[in-house]
């Protein structure tokens, strides 16, 4: 056989990948798994969205190659939402760049700005992708800390103490995921202002801040953010668009033309009636989310129960489509608590510690399953709290 690239030796596949595969697998053999584990929107987008799609899937000029910056369209469309959401005026002819999926934009930019001997700061706990994206672009991945008793907010003045002569991005994720923390226009402020002091990217990847969070903020509103900051954008979550594959990047021009000399050499552009659709469901009036923020609502409070019921300990404030606790002293970490609720009751919470060793205590509940699913899982994890931990 003829070995892989080196370079695939720094990283293992997608947890969930193989988990769902397991999962899929129990199912087979008839075991009732009810999956609260992945992000993946159970509710449909808009019916506006979908007619824009069937309409212009009919046309027979709509198959062909498109351009590799997205429709006109589209992309006056992402700027009016970010004018009339975040307060951020962006040009749509130069500072917006539509992907084909932000956790595509994240593998863009790291092998657009990162080689060999630059360093990309990753969040601990944080989504894999920043590190794994980093690792595959050649880069040296070093981990910052985030800690409960601090928000789940870096720490800028003990980052400041390290060696950050090397380092070239720092990504950052508010609200985050998993931890549900939210931003703020301080947090951001600081960002870019560490960002300016030491010549860092700051990326921050923001596909959460219309779920469960009244003031939707953008890290483009901090003053000097268009110097050294990036941010990336999605209709999954917010449009329940989350298999659309529907993103963009915005920041300086410079920066999105760098990340365009890659990406042009990856894609030929997105389908044109999904591009159409994305720009209605950008059009989409501000019932759309208070509707949509109502069923996550109902959904985080039965996520509560059912964890509380665990004996596991939350935050009520946390914004975004998960619910993260901390798990009970008798367990050793997430990994045990979630293989014991999988194989003897059937329900798979996702393990924090897939997030990085700060989520070790940690698990994570999806709210991507209608109440009744989660009342069920509550049901059948009732009598975990008198049971003693499965071994490892």
């Amino acid at each position: 056989m003829i070995p892989p690239a080196a370079r695939l030796e720094q990283v293992s596949e997608y947890y969930f990948a193989a988990k769902l595969r397991e999962i899929a697998k129990m199912r087979s053999e008839g075991k009732p798994v009810l999956n609260l584990g992945i992000g993946s929107p159970d509710l449909p987008p808009h019916p506006s969205v979908l007619e824009a799609l069937c309409e212009s899937s009919f046309k027979s000029t709509s198959h062909g190659y498109q351009s590799y910056t997205g429709i006109p369209a589209l992309r006056e469309a992402w700027a009016r939402w970010y004018a009339r959401h975040y307060q951020v005026l962006l040009s749509p002819d130069n500072q917006i760049l539509p992907l084909i999926g932000s956790k595509e934009g994240i593998a863009h930019i790291a092998f657009a700005f990162l080689e060999p001997g630059d360093v990309a700061l990753v969040p601990n706990p944080g989504y894999p992708t920043y590190r794994a994206a980093s690792l595959l672009a050649g880069a040296r991945v070093q981990l910052y800390g985030l800690k409960e008793e601090n928000g789940w907010l870096p720490d800028l003045e003990s980052l400041e103490k390290s060696d950050l002569t090397k380092v070239k991005i720092m990504w950052v994720n508010y609200p985050h995921m998993p931890t549900g923390a939210p931003g703020s226009a301080a947090i951001f402020q600081q960002l870019v202002d560490f960002g300016r002091a030491h010549k860092i990217l700051i990326v921050n990847d923001n596909p959460y801040s219309f779920i469960l969070n009244e003031h939707p903020r953008s890290i483009l509103a901090a003053e000097g953010a268009m110097e050294v900051a990036l941010e990336l954008n999605s209709l999954s979550k917010s449009h329940n668009m989350a298999g659309w594959r529907v993103g963009m990047v915005a920041g300086h021009p410079e920066y999105l033309q760098s990340i365009l000399r890659f990406k042009s050499n990856m894609d030929s552009g997105q389908f044109l009636p999904v591009q159409q659709a994305a720009v209605a469901a950008l059009n989409l009036p501000d019932e759309w989310y208070s509707n949509l923020n109502k069923v996550y609502k109902t959904r985080q409070l039965a996520a509560f129960d059912l964890l509380e019921n665990l004996d596991c300990q939350l935050d009520s404030r946390q914004q975004g489509m998960f619910v993260w606790a901390k798990i009970p002293d008798r367990y050793a970490d997430g990994y045990q608590l979630s293989d014991q609720l999988l194989y003897e009751q059937n329900v798979f919470l996702t393990p924090g510690g897939i997030f990085g060793q700060a989520g070790e205590r940690f698990v994570r509940v999806s709210l991507c399953s209608p109440v009744e699913v989660l009342t069920e899982a509550r049901n059948r994890t009732s009598a975990m709290t008198s049971m003693t931990p499965m071994p490892q």
